[in-house]
């Protein structure tokens, strides 16, 4: 089961850096090619009046049908692609969509192919009215080994870019593509972890269902306008949905989030906000893996707001096996994945960029209602894996028939601010005792100054036994250090806790951490 997961995960995205390395010679002056008319988008002849209540009452009617999937077998010619093969097909930036109407957006289609075997329709939306969107052969450029199609290529998806480093140049900083995936950025950022529509059955015995999204239409932004809409159908053998998102991007780059599910069968175990993401090893695990790196992740820990104001950080693990963790009891005021190592020799690694990917936080903006946010880390042995994902589940299952109404705030930034005063994890590790028999561990803490005089380490082990418990001032980081060890008393798992606080109250957030045997 973690193995099959975690390879389900993997092919819906060219690794982190292969789409970089795409996205760069997107930017880069086209081959010369014999001049052609300026390509253009084939539009059907006919325009139809069009509101998000389109999407919700054709995702309404469709749930009340069997599930009938909307791919068709692709062409064999794109099927057999290969990796190469496939990032060699470039939509030619003459072909974007709004160039000729100087907007602040511009549009690029993406083709199926290579691992994106699910097909999408795309059309725009303009002054209520909308039109499908062909891509022509003549829209893209194509590599040596690559023919050129004698007919429009069917689509897997479209990116977005604007002026969000340069003004001169156009970054792209939106992609839906695969499945229900998308992905964005802020400023000066690069492509890492994703975000999902939705998350069904994840980590169950029985098997994910991955829900897609089948049909997109973006709004024809205005010439000021500083955010993009997108609304998507989003079906799957459980259910239909209904999307409707608003990004704007910038410094930090927001999504505004309205969804509306209609359950085809009772939907028990769901995910809402689902983001994913890769963690391979830190400084806590590195031992297991042999690299030249110090550390290889998209993310470094699950940070939680709990609806009582407790900060928690809990520190990611790529597991021996798979492992599902549960926090609160009720919808938090936010939670993300972030990834706080920001140093480039933190991962010595001038390809991948690891420092510059981004978190991402999730904010409600409708009652989520009873639940708990969940943490899923599946056993990877390459960094080309997905393998952590985070949501918040519901409490309440929603019965057949029903429909369901969610509002959430994503934020793709380098790191959310902590409370004035409050002490932050800036770096964990861990390693054997001189003698082998017992786990050191150091916690480093900042933004909570660096003196210690009346301030106490709260700590706790679900089992074993903790010893050796010191707070240390750390003035090169203008923080302070806890550090412990853990003799595991032959335990196989135990779930670690960590404060430092002052007369009982808090001044640093609240470290978790699970160490396991193996």
């Amino acid at each position: 089961m973690p193995v099959s997961f975690a390879k389900s995960l993997s092919t819906l995205f060219l690794s982190a850096a292969a789409v970089c390395t795409a996205a760069a010679q997107q930017r880069a002056p086209a081959a010369p090619r014999a001049p052609a008319a300026a390509p253009a988008p084939a539009p059907l002849p006919a325009r139809r009046l069009f509101t998000f209540d389109t999407v919700l009452a054709d995702a309404k009617r469709r749930a009340a049908l069997p599930f009938v999937a909307q791919t068709a077998p692709l062409p064999a010619w794109l099927d057999k692609l290969g990796a190469e093969q496939y990032r060699s097909i470039r939509f030619d930036p003459d072909a974007d969509i709004w160039r000729s109407e100087k907007l602040p957006f511009r549009m690029e289609l993406l083709p199926a192919g290579f691992n994106f075997h699910t097909t999408v329709k795309v059309s725009i939306v303009d002054a209520g009215r909308v039109q499908d969107v062909a891509a022509t052969p003549a829209m893209f450029h194509y590599g040596r080994s690559v023919p050129p199609p004698a007919s429009d290529l069917p689509l897997s998806g479209f990116r977005i870019r604007g002026h969000i480093n340069s003004n001169k140049i156009w970054d792209e900083f939106l992609v839906f593509q695969g499945a229900s995936y998308f992905r964005a950025v802020a400023r000066h950022q690069v492509y890492g972890m994703s975000g999902r529509g939705l998350a069904l059955n994840t980590a169950e015995p029985a098997g994910e269902e991955f829900p897609a999204f089948t049909h997109f239409w973006i709004e024809q932004p205005a010439r000021k306008a500083a955010a993009i809409v997108v609304y998507a159908l989003l079906e799957s053998r459980s259910t239909t949905g209904a999307y409707r998102f608003v990004v704007t991007p910038g410094r930090e780059t927001s999504m505004d989030v309205d969804l509306t599910l209609f359950p085809r069968a009772e939907l028990r175990i769901y995910g809402i906000a689902p983001l994913t993401s890769m963690f391979l090893f830190d400084q806590t695990n590195r031992g297991r893996l042999d690299d030249y790196r110090p550390e290889v992740h998209d993310s470094d820990g699950l940070q939680i707001t709990t609806k009582s104001g407790e900060h928690i950080w809990r520190q990611l693990a790529n597991p021996a096996k798979l492992q599902v963790s549960t926090f609160t009891s009720e919808a938090p005021r936010g939670f993300g994945l972030m990834q706080r190592s920001r140093r480039e020799s933190d991962f010595d690694d001038l390809g991948a960029q690891y420092e510059r990917r981004p978190s991402v936080w999730v904010e409600p903006r409708s009652d989520f209602g009873p639940g708990a946010v969940e943490l899923v880390e599946i056993p990877s042995g390459r960094e080309t894996n997905d393998n952590i994902v985070a949501f918040f589940r519901p409490a309440r299952a929603l019965p057949a028939g029903s429909s369901a109404h969610f509002a959430y705030r994503l934020t793709w930034l380098a790191q959310t601010p902590a409370p004035k005063g409050l002490g932050e994890v800036k770096a964990a590790r861990s390693g054997a005792s001189l003698d082998g028999k017992r786990r050191v561990f150091q916690v480093d803490f900042v933004g909570a100054g660096d003196k210690t005089a009346g301030l106490q380490v709260d700590l706790s082990a679900s089992a074993g036994r903790t010893s050796r418990v010191v707070l240390s001032p750390d003035p090169a980081i203008h923080g302070m250090r806890a550090g412990f060890e853990l003799d595991p008393k032959g335990a196989d798992l135990i779930e670690l806790r960590l404060q430092v606080a002052r007369a009982g109250r808090p001044v640093t957030e609240t470290w978790l951490y699970r160490w396991t045997a193996s």
